[in-house]
């Protein structure tokens, strides 16, 4: 079996962290991706291209459609 991936070993070492701190996500990280989740990815990164980020002089952020 292959040597774990740093992300591998900090996921492991951090688990009762993130259940406190945040969700925990303990799938594998080497599968392949579903043709499900490539079509929401691609589904989802186009609606992201309509967008554009605007940053206001105080530093905060918004979205408005591009021109």
């Amino acid at each position: 079996m292959a040597k774990p991936s740093f992300v591998q070993r900090f996921m492991k070492a951090t688990g009762r962290a993130r259940a406190v701190f945040g969700p925990a996500q303990s799938s594998s990280l080497d599968h392949p991706m579903t043709r499900e989740n490539q079509a929401l990815l691609k589904d989802r990164e186009a609606d992201a291209s309509r967008w554009e980020t605007v940053k206001r002089p105080d530093g905060s952020t918004y979205i408005v459609p591009k021109s």
